[in-house]
């Protein structure tokens, strides 16, 4: 061969070695309402995966949150969404992979590290099919002041007797408002009050998945229980408390001010650079020593594949990824207070951050009752219970007509499948 032969030879196979490397790579954009963690993603996530994929790159791209499901929607709609979608619970994904958006991520490998708890928020109503990699729940309870704990020598109360008799104890003492909970902003006096200890009247899933089935109602004893139980919480919230707005909550608890606040663990990011006072948590106290506990660990946020992405394989290789133990330990850190829903135990940084989900150890974990299915006709159950809620707080409602109305709402569009 001779040498202009034998250079071009070696100049085309060259080429094609390059051309075939070029062609293994991807680029892979991530659409998200999260634009709070752009940084994370940037600085500690991309780069873990990176470095195992380097024929994969990634991109985050995020939409202002109250924008995302409209600019998703549009954008799948013209054929330019990213390949990688962040995925809300419920309906809203679930309309999206109903309407072919979504791929099927049934038999991704990594997906048996989830539960079926934690895959919920993005299954078929009959099990069958899902279609998100979950990645994070938030988990309820109550923050407390451990100066003003310490202060008082009361210790963190594990049954509803001694709930009350630490309440009783702080408003004896006068120098803090019980428990930092209003009830102008509704909401807040369902998700942190009757969502927040109602799983341990209701036995969490049990009682959840007996609602959707119709072999419970709202008007059984274990679902009008917890209205009672919150009506009982109206001596210990401090003056005004029908005024005041979930950031006056916050506030009244950050400056010291409560001793108590019923949270979602999204606090504890908030609370930590707010705080000149030590915290604490603890779960939502059983009515009887012995009883099991349920807990409130609310699927939040998933990620799935766009079904017509031009990159399939990066795309799922990519969420692989995020099913792993080493995706969860990154992410549950970078946002302490949003816990990864993998089955391998994460160790977390933050203590109260940790104190939360030291408790799936010991309590059965549940998801809010009213978010999968009862939410999807008028009236909305989700938005009834915000209601009545801070009604039944408000002392304007009895429980028992609280769940009567709730049930009759519900009766007026759902039919329980047979």
């Amino acid at each position: 061969m001779n040498m202009k032969l034998f250079t071009a030879t070696l100049l085309g196979s060259s080429l094609l070695c390059s051309a075939a490397a070029h062609a293994q790579e991807a680029t892979l954009t991530i659409e998200s309402w999260r634009n709070d963690d752009l940084a994370i993603w940037q600085e500690k996530l991309i780069p873990a995966f990176e470095a195992k994929h380097a024929d994969i790159k990634i991109v985050f791209s995020p939409s202002a949150p109250t924008e995302y499901n409209a600019a998703l929607n549009a954008k799948l709609d013209a054929g330019s969404a990213g390949d990688i979608i962040t995925c809300r619970p419920f309906d809203a994904s679930l309309d999206l992979f109903k309407n072919g958006k979504l791929a099927d991520l049934s038999d991704l490998s990594g997906m048996e590290n989830f539960s079926d708890v934690a895959r919920s928020a993005w299954t078929t109503d009959d099990g069958e099919q899902t279609f998100c990699v979950p990645m994070a729940s938030v988990i309820h309870g109550f923050i407390y002041n451990k100066d003003a704990f310490a202060e008082l020598g009361i210790e963190p109360p594990a049954t509803e007797d001694e709930f009350f008799a630490a309440l009783d104890k702080i408003k004896e003492d006068g120098n803090y408002v019980p428990m930092a909970m209003g009830t102008k902003d509704l909401w807040e006096a369902a998700t942190m009050g009757y969502q927040n200890i109602g799983p341990n009247y209701w036995h969490g899933e049990e009682g959840r998945l007996a609602l959707i089935k119709g072999e419970q109602k709202l008007t059984d004893p274990q679902w009008v229980e917890p209205f009672a139980t919150l009506a009982k919480w109206k001596p210990y919230l401090g003056d005004g408390f029908e005024a005041q707005t979930y950031p006056d909550s916050q506030n009244l608890f950050t400056l010291g001010r409560a001793a108590i606040f019923p949270a979602g663990s999204w606090e504890i990011s908030v609370f930590n650079t707010q705080v000149d006072f030590e915290m604490g948590a603890f779960p939502p106290p059983v009515r009887n020593a012995g009883d099991t506990c349920y807990i409130s660990d609310h699927t939040d946020i998933g990620i799935g594949m766009n079904a017509a992405t031009k990159n399939p394989e990066a795309a799922k290789t990519f969420l692989t990824w995020v099913a792993s133990p080493e995706f969860a330990e990154i992410y549950a850190n970078a946002l302490p207070g949003f816990f990864s829903l993998n089955s391998t135990p994460v160790k977390m940084e933050d203590p109260l951050a940790q104190e939360f989900v030291s408790w799936r150890d010991k309590c059965q974990s549940t998801i809010r009752s009213t978010y999968q299915i009862l939410s999807r006709g008028t009236p909305n159950l989700e938005n009834e219970t915000w209601v009545e809620s801070a009604n039944v707080i408000n002392g304007t409602v009895t429980p028992e007509d609280a769940g009567k109305k709730l049930q009759a709402g519900l009766d007026s569009w759902y039919k329980p499948a047979e």
